[in-house]
């Protein structure tokens, strides 16, 4: 099967798809001839990514800790097309600050968006899926549920929580025809991550501790997401998919034969 026919015919619904890996990931899915409704609450940016995926890419603004904007994406996205078969719970905010100087009310918001959302969209979009016996559930976790680091103690604490709800879903669902799976993604370059907009030089000297020796882009990211998302991925229920240039596969040590430095 092509690559444009992977997804022919299904509809997939994409939070925190204004920008970023979310962006890169609608247009991946609707490349391969979903049907999307990319969601976001940064209208401007989401309608002029829309606009750029084309005809095959719907905006709609949610704010996915919202359980009632949830279930208006649902009703709508099953009026218009009849079916929901993809969701890619994306969207997330980040912190960087020490737990010791986190404020409670940012690590509560952080937790909010970040699991409470992919919580309330799996469970939105179950209903359709169950009645289908078929359905695809990405949640976007991160390399930094495997090997934390310093200064994202409250975004490592809630990609850990995605992780455990992904196997669990994949658990519970998979009896169902529906597939639940993680992506771990490490070093991408996109205005959450690299808010400085630093140039492609400047990150790569961020990154020369990664296998890979830079950092990654994120069509990189959309492509694994598309994978599991697909019937490429059909044997893959609770995977975690790590797409990190090798980044969690251990430390080098400098000074003795296979460092780069």
């Amino acid at each position: 099967m092509a690559a444009t026919d992977l997804l022919d015919g299904q509809t997939a619904i994409v939070t925190g798809a204004a920008r970023g890996i979310g962006a890169a990931v609608a247009a991946s899915l609707a490349a391969a001839g979903a049907r999307v409704i990319a969601t976001d609450v940064l209208e401007d940016d989401l309608h002029k990514t829309v606009a750029d995926i084309g005809e095959r890419a719907s905006a709609t603004r949610l704010d996915v800790s919202d359980e009632n904007g949830w279930q208006q994406v649902v009703d709508d996205a099953l009026a218009q097309t009849g079916r929901i078969d993809v969701l890619v719970n994306n969207a997330g905010i980040l912190a960087f600050a020490t737990l010791d100087e986190t404020d409670p009310e940012l690590f509560r918001r952080l937790l909010e968006v970040n699991v409470t959302g992919s919580f309330l969209g799996l469970r939105a979009v179950v209903p359709a899926m169950k009645a289908a016996k078929f359905g695809a559930i990405v949640n976007m976790s991160s390399s930094s549920a495997i090997l934390p680091h310093n200064a994202t103690g409250a975004y490592a604490a809630s990609k850990f929580a995605i992780r455990g709800m992904t196997r669990t879903a994949a658990l519970e669902l998979g009896p169902f025809g529906i597939r639940v799976n993680s992506v771990h993604p490490g070093g991408v370059n996109t205005p959450m991550t690299n808010p400085q907009n630093l140039s492609s030089e400047e990150l790569l000297a961020r990154f020369r501790f990664v296998p890979q020796q830079r950092g990654c882009e994120p069509e990189e990211i959309a492509s694994a997401v598309l994978f599991l998302a697909s019937s490429q991925g059909s044997y893959c229920n609770g995977t975690e998919l790590v797409v990190d240039g090798g980044m969690t596969a251990g430390l080098y040590v400098p000074g003795i034969p296979g460092a780069p430095f």
